[in-house]
């Protein structure tokens, strides 16, 4: 067998997404592969120019990895796990560089690879329909969920309101970083209305507040009442944090998988989301959905669940059970399988 190594190019990013995917799998699999990285951090055009011209040089020999989307198309021994082609599918989701380069790339990509991880039946599809890559060359390798997001012990839930500053005894959480496609603007457009209904309850964005890209879409001049921005949450903080939530409300137009989703019912949460792309893969019958394009399904969604401690237990119940089919440990395994047969 070949020697593997990994595109380390997503150590220079922050770990949201894809890059916690690289992270998390690539540990798992120490011992089996090397990690290639840039002598220094890279971003932008370096980033890119590093990848194409440097990559290929120092993973010669062996077999390439590329764990994010991206990749050189000059590695001859090379698979690489797609997460999503929506910079192809949905441009106006981003800058307009950044879809010209992923436009011209990715199909390019998907079709020298030796073969292709995909992490949901979904992004397999579309890799299918949109770019025409033969089914039996792209093998789906579902994400997986860390055993840190569980049901905290007593005082954590307590704990992590207090540092976070959060100020509500019972509220909803939105958590994922503040881009159009995570569509923060449909739930802050219905927010006014929840609180009316229902004044005791606060609603926790945690993620960078954003400035204008928060309220991109949202209509609004001003902060609604009752909404607290945590800022970026330490990762310690982050399963109490949904574990005390009365739900995650998760109004996204589209994901190649949905981690938060997973990671609310791996802590205890119930889960309010939109039932599209690979969404219903991960949570399956155990979330309320809702319709990313009419904010009064949220408002008629959260405030059901509000009322009912009884769907609370139940999706909670759901949410732990359907979480359990789910690991980093179960990825990474498969993961290595399809390496393995192409080193």
């Amino acid at each position: 067998m070949s020697r593997i190594f990994v595109n380390g190019r997503y150590t220079a990013h922050a770990r949201t997404g894809m890059q916690y995917y690289a992270h998390e799998v690539s540990a798992r699999l120490r011992g089996e592969v090397e990690i290639v990285s840039p002598a220094e951090p890279l971003t932008g055009a370096r980033g890119h120019l590093w990848e194409q011209c440097v990559l290929p040089r120092k993973s010669r020999g062996g077999l390439l990895w590329s764990p994010n989307n991206t990749g050189p198309l000059a590695a001859r021994s090379h698979v690489c796990t797609i997460h999503d082609i929506f910079p192809i599918d949905n441009p106006e989701w981003f800058t307009p560089g950044f879809s010209r380069w992923y436009a011209w790339l990715l199909p390019k990509l998907a079709a020298r690879v030796q073969h292709i991880i995909a992490v949901s039946h979904f992004t397999k599809k579309r890799i299918v329909d949109r770019l025409g890559i033969k089914p039996e060359k792209i093998t789906v390798v579902h994400n997986g969920v860390d055993s840190r997001f569980r049901q905290p012990p007593d005082g954590a839930i307590a704990e992590a309101r207090e540092k976070l500053r959060i100020p509500f005894e019972r509220y909803l959480l939105v958590v994922g970083s503040i881009e159009p496609r995570k569509n923060l603007g449909a739930m802050l457009r219905a927010w006014p209305a929840i609180v009316a209904e229902a004044p005791e309850l606060g609603l926790v964005i945690a993620g960078p507040r954003g400035g204008a890209l928060v309220f991109a879409g949202a209509e609004l001049r001003e902060v609604p009442k009752n909404v607290h921005f945590t800022g970026y949450v330490p990762h310690e903080l982050l399963p109490p944090l949904y574990a005390g939530a009365l739900a995650l409300v998760y109004p996204t137009f589209g994901e190649g998988f949905g981690l938060p989703p997973l990671e609310a019912m791996a802590s205890g949460a119930p889960v309010i989301t939109s039932m599209n792309s690979a969404v219903p893969e991960v949570v399956g019958d155990a979330a309320l959905g809702l319709d990313p394009a009419d904010a009064q399904t949220i408002v008629e969604a959260v405030l059901r669940l509000a009322r009912s401690a009884g769907l609370q237990r139940e999706l909670r119940a759901r949410g732990l059970e359907r979480a359990e089919r789910f690991s980093w440990e179960r990825c990474a395994a498969a993961t290595s399988q399809v390496l393995e047969a192409w080193a």
